[in-house]
């Protein structure tokens, strides 16, 4: 199963309420208190965060955390890759830090890089806007059809 750790999920929620509070800084304190995460955690995803240039840190007595970019400029790629490190689902596709050890007779290494860049892809075409987007309809943001409506009432 190829499943995020729950730090690259807490990233999401971190930065989900910092761009809930944009223009205002939060301290690691603050957003744990309105995430219900503990405070060593945030502390932690969000030095992860600042690393990776997601977010701003101010030092001072007055200081924080602030997004770095608007949310539609923030890709899931890029959260992804901020925890969990290069995509790479085997070993022998670009980015992956091991080498596999059959990769010279492999049939199969073209396959697998075609199945990388299409999750690549995939995680670029998806902002942190988009995630912050509410569910409406079946994981969509439209409005579901009359006829949704209706049968959803009776």
């Amino acid at each position: 199963m190829f499943r995020l750790s729950k730090m690259t999920d807490y990233g999401v929620v971190v930065l989900g309420q910092l761009a809930g509070q944009r223009g205002r800084l939060l301290s690691a304190p603050e957003v744990a208190e309105a995430t219900g995460l503990a405070n060593a955690t945030v502390s932690q995803v969000l030095k992860t965060l600042a690393t990776a240039g997601l977010v701003t840190p101010h030092r001072g007595a007055r200081g924080g955390y602030e997004l770095a970019r608007e949310p539609q400029a923030v890709t899931v790629r890029e959260l992804v890759v901020a925890f969990e490190g290069p995509l790479a689902v085997t070993a022998c596709v670009e980015g992956a830090e091991d080498n596999c050890a059959v990769e010279s007779l492999c049939l199969m290494a073209g396959g697998w890089e075609q199945v990388n860049t299409a999750i690549r892809a995939a995680l670029d075409s998806v902002t942190l806007a988009d995630l912050l987007r509410p569910i409406t309809h079946f994981g969509r943001g439209d409005a579901p059809s009359d006829s949704f409506e209706q049968e959803a009432r009776l």
